[in-house]
């Protein structure tokens, strides 16, 4: 009986240290994702809602940093550099920071991300941007605080602040342009050395045409030079597959030789194994 009982408050004790009551979030949290162009841009916050209560000037003081939301950092992340008018904030995540007013908000996009609301101290070396945007007043309540990307283009956007009768509109742009026209010359003018040399690295391992794997090995090489032993190494191997075992021993000497000069000791070494196989062929 005794054993009994002390399993049962053993599992009990082990049940309440481990268990959790879910419950939902007074603020819950919302992950936007948006392309912009060939932009990747993410807002990852959490909702409050009004409830009945005056907003603006009231539960969020006007001249006051604000978190910009609820609980964690209010967060974007985006994947290229975004341009507000001069000033340009780098690819990368950010918290986002306000400090409301009754007609322009300042914007603040913070470096460090990991607060749950504002930062203990607020350190102005890590604001990489602030920016002076004006409100306007909308004609329908909005309920639970809301952010959102809108007025989508090629090559711009808005990331749109709703709550209360607030709307706050951030207008900015992207070198999308750039992004086309380097994708353009770069399919233009032809596969690199790195595609020829990964398409006969595999045509090589899974044994396909080798002739083939040959040619395209070929033309890696003459594209990089001689300082991509990697490269001249497959030729090598190629050289050899097709049966041009003295053609094989020459190029993998020119690997040899260039991969001493980078110190790559293990490049030596399958070298030197595989001359001395082709020797004997």
């Amino acid at each position: 009986m005794k054993n009994t009982l002390f399993v049962f408050f053993t599992l009990v004790a082990g049940w309440q240290g481990f268990a959790q009551v879910q419950s939902p979030k007074a603020s819950p949290a919302c992950k936007i994702e948006q392309k912009v162009g060939l932009s990747d841009l993410k807002i990852e916050y959490y909702r409050p809602s009004a409830k009945g209560r005056s907003v603006f000037g009231d539960v969020v003081p006007f001249d006051q940093l604000w978190r910009f939301g609820a609980n964690e950092n209010t967060k974007l992340s985006c994947s290229d550099a975004l341009i507000f008018g001069k000033d340009t904030l780098p690819a990368g995540t950010y918290a986002i920071y306000a400090k409301p007013s009754k007609n322009t908000w300042e914007i603040y996009f913070y470096t460090e991300t990991t607060n749950w609301g504002l930062p203990e101290q607020f350190d102005a070396k890590k604001v990489a941007l602030t920016l002076y945007i004006p409100t306007q007043k909308t004609a329908s309540f909005v309920e639970t605080f809301s952010l959102n990307f809108d007025a989508l283009t090629n090559n711009s956007a808005q990331l749109v602040m709703t709550w209360e009768n607030t709307q706050l509109a951030i207008p900015f742009t992207l070198n999308t342009k750039d992004k086309v026209l380097a994708s353009i010359q770069k399919t233009m003018a032809g596969p690199s050395a790195n595609d020829y040399h990964a398409a006969a690295n595999y045509y090589f391992t899974e044994n396909l045409d080798l002739k083939q794997a040959l040619e395209w090995s070929t033309k890696a090489v003459e594209m990089r030079g001689p300082s991509a032993y990697w490269m001249t190494r497959l030729n090598a191997q190629l050289k050899a597959a097709n049966g041009d075992y003295k053609g094989a021993i020459e190029t993998a000497k020119l690997s040899m030789e260039e991969a001493r000069k980078d110190n790559d000791e293990n490049y030596v070494h399958m070298n030197e194994k595989s001359i001395a196989e082709w020797s004997k062929k």
